[in-house]
């Protein structure tokens, strides 16, 4: 897949349009929509999304890194990844977005969305203002309905609320994939290489959304192997850690990953961190979660 920063030119693109924080069930839907209607019409399936300075909490903290996202837009067949910063573009009017940007930047023939988009200066634009000024170039419009599970629409909003709530299978279920990490493993305490159980330390950014605390089954990807894993996340009650940590133990590897993105999916929620009386206790606690992650992948 080609990724953009910037807004290149490209030429004859099927464009799908949204934040697409999380590729959630109805993410996907309309990026296969504008997949399919690509290969059908011999052009190129593309994303066009966007990126928030750090720190603005615009649309609320990030479901998925950026790598991340693009990885799973990857798997659903497109080619090119345009994310340029909201910034760049955000004070243009819904008619300057379509002729400059859809039409003269990405080539657009054919633009994808939710039901629910909006787009242009103080979100000016809806969908029926999107076709409206898109049928006027001859660009092709078409527009998803809401996606629902489980009685409910499916939002980035709710998998939020979920992943608080540490509902790992219904994140899942509506991301239509596990929740992962590709963060960059960093050079922690070293706590569980002095209790014989080495962990990878990953540290979620300041734009990213913390999950439920507490103990979780995952499993981890190093150079294309999938171990079971155990992680835990939080402040580390039982040696009055103070910041958030995020720490994997890996049965089976003990390879060296400082300054690695080592892909971290999770599964189930354990249970709650607890302040141990002793270290034997914490590292028995570590020794129980990733048999539980042997044992859940083994099923």
């Amino acid at each position: 897949m080609l990724s953009h920063n910037n807004i290149d030119k490209l030429r004859n693109t099927a464009v799908a349009l949204g934040y697409f924080d999380g590729v959630h069930m109805g993410h996907r839907k309309v990026i296969e929509t504008a997949v399919s209607y690509a290969k059908q019409h011999d052009l190129q399936p593309a994303v066009f999304t966007f990126r928030f300075e750090e720190g603005s909490g615009f649309k609320g903290k990030n479901l998925l890194s950026l790598t991340e996202k693009q990885y799973r837009m990857e798997l659903l067949g497109i080619e090119h990844f345009v994310c340029p910063s909201f910034n760049s573009f955000c004070s243009l009017t819904p008619q300057q977005f379509v002729e400059e940007i859809l039409q003269n930047q990405l080539g657009a023939k054919a633009v994808f969305c939710g039901s629910n988009f909006t787009f242009g200066k103080n979100a000016a634009g809806n969908v029926d203002v999107l076709k409206q000024i898109c049928q006027s170039l001859g660009i092709y419009v078409l527009a998803s309905d809401l996606e629902d599970c489980e009685g409910d629409h499916v939002s980035s909003t709710r998998i939020r609320a979920q992943l608080k709530e540490g509902n790992i299978p219904l994140v899942n279920e509506l991301l239509t994939m596990p929740y992962a990490i590709d963060f960059t493993v960093q050079h922690g305490k070293q706590l569980g290489r002095t209790l014989g159980l080495p962990t990878i330390n990953q540290v979620y950014t300041e734009d990213m959304l913390l999950p439920r605390f507490g103990i979780y089954i995952t499993r981890t990807c190093i150079d294309g192997t999938w171990y079971p894993s155990a992680t835990g996340l939080g402040k580390r009650p039982t040696v009055n850690g103070e910041t958030p940590t995020c720490e994997t133990f890996i049965t089976g590897y003990t390879g060296n990953l400082y300054g690695k993105k080592p892909r971290v999916e999770f599964y189930e929620y354990l249970c709650e961190q607890k302040k141990f009386d002793t270290l034997e206790e914490l590292k028995t606690c570590i020794k129980n979660a990733a048999l539980a992650a042997e044992n859940y992948f083994k099923l």
